[in-house]
C-alpha cells in the first residue's frame, strides 16, 4: 500500500471520526447546533478539532495523492507522513490540551509542521 493513500486514509479518519464525535457531543448535550463558547468546553473543543481538520485535511490529501501518483521521492513520502501526524497532534492538543484559551506547545508544532509540509508539498508540485 502506497504512502500517499495510507495518509489520505488516515486524515479521512481523523476528519469523519471528529465529525461524529461532535454529533456525539450535541447529542450528549442536548444541542442541535452552536455550543457554549467556554474554551474548556468539550462541544466547543470537539467543534474546533474538527472544523481545523476539515480546513486543512482536503488539501493536504489532494496533494498527497497528487504526489503518490508521481512517484514521489522519499522526502516528499516523509512530508506526508509528517503532515498528517501533525494533524492528529494538533487536533489532540484542541481535544485534550489544558484550555484552547491559549496556546500550548503540541498545538503550536501541529499547526507549524501543517504549515511548513503543506508548503513543501505544493512547492515540489511545481
Amino acid at each position: 500500500m502506497h504512502v500517499s493513500i495510507v495518509c489520505t486514509a488516515l486524515l479521512g479518519f481523523l476528519l469523519f471520526g471528529l465529525g461524529l464525535f461532535v454529533s456525539i457531543q450535541r447529542q450528549r448535550h442536548g444541542t442541535l447546533i452552536g455550543h457554549d463558547q467556554n474554551p474548556l468546553d468539550a462541544t466547543h473543543r470537539a467543534v474546533r478539532a474538527h472544523a481545523n481538520t476539515a480546513e486543512y485535511a482536503p488539501f493536504l490529501a489532494i496533494m498527497f495523492l497528487w504526489h503518490g501518483a508521481h512517484d514521489a521521492r522519499a522526502w516528499i513520502l516523509w512530508t506526508m507522513v509528517i503532515a498528517t501526524l501533525s494533524r492528529y497532534l494538533l487536533a489532540g492538543s484542541l481535544l485534550f490540551g489544558p484550555t484552547m484559551a491559549k496556546p500550548n506547545p503540541a498545538r503550536f508544532v501541529g499547526a507549524l509542521a501543517t504549515y511548513v509540509c503543506g508548503l513543501l508539498l505544493a512547492a515540489a508540485m511545481l
